[in-house]
């Protein structure tokens, strides 16, 4: 089989039903169940340092989310069951939410990866989640986009201006053309290895991978972690 069949394969991973306000919302291939299950339940030991983050520092709990910008999937995440998550979790102090990127559906993933992490770099926490959110929101609805190359660096850019200022954004292109983002995917996609990622999204609570199917079984994850459990 081919390395290219082996992605959708990961992709369209099994995942299960969300529940969202009073309707009924179906997300084919959630992959908090992707495949290639870690049989070790221990915690692993993740670096949070540098990394983009939403909530208090002092919540006592960290969730981490491994996702890739071309993913139809991870689009559905951020707009489907993110806002629970924050709502719930977040905003009541009960977590911390990091967002990490595993880049392997094309070249694309790894373009709009980079970019994004030297928007966090040059312009901070707050100026990323604003670009993360907006670049979810350019995805296109048709998933064969995903054997094209869209992100372009000239997309990317284009984007960029629609929430920041032009010298802002020329900070942001001259990092981003110098590599100085490369560090930083690099060590984000050696935890995923570390981690036996093989889909996204994947949640991981304080180290430990997120096995469950649905907000209540997060939620009550989150409770076990943050009780020591």
């Amino acid at each position: 089989m081919s390395n290219k069949n082996n992605k959708k394969q990961k992709q369209s991973s099994a995942f299960t039903f969300w529940i969202i306000g009073l309707v009924a919302v179906i997300i084919i291939g959630f992959i908090f169940l992707a495949n290639g299950k870690k049989e070790d339940t221990a915690a692993y030991e993740i670096d949070y340092e540098a990394q983009p983050y939403v909530g208090d520092e002092s919540a006592p709990v960290k969730i981490v989310e491994f996702g890739d910008y071309k993913c139809p999937v991870c689009k559905t995440f951020e707009e489907n069951f993110f806002p629970s998550i924050k709502s719930e979790l977040v905003d009541t102090g009960k977590a911390q939410f990091y967002f990490m990127n595993y880049s392997f559906i094309n070249v694309d993933s790894t373009r709009s990866a980079k970019f994004a992490e030297s928007v966090y770099q040059e312009l901070g926490n707050e100026t990323f989640w604003k670009f993360h959110e907006l670049l979810f929101s350019k995805q296109p609805d048709d998933h064969k986009y995903e054997k094209e190359d869209i992100f372009t660096d000239d997309f990317l850019e284009k984007t960029l201006k629609e929430i920041a200022n032009e010298a802002d954004v020329k900070k942001v292109v001259a990092s981003f053309k110098a590599g100085k983002s490369e560090e930083h995917w690099n060590k984000d996609m050696k935890t995923a290895e570390e981690l036996a990622v093989s889909g996204t999204p994947s949640l991981f609570v304080n180290g430990q991978k997120f096995e469950g199917n649905t907000i209540d079984d997060l939620k009550k994850m989150v409770d076990e972690a943050a009780k020591g459990k």
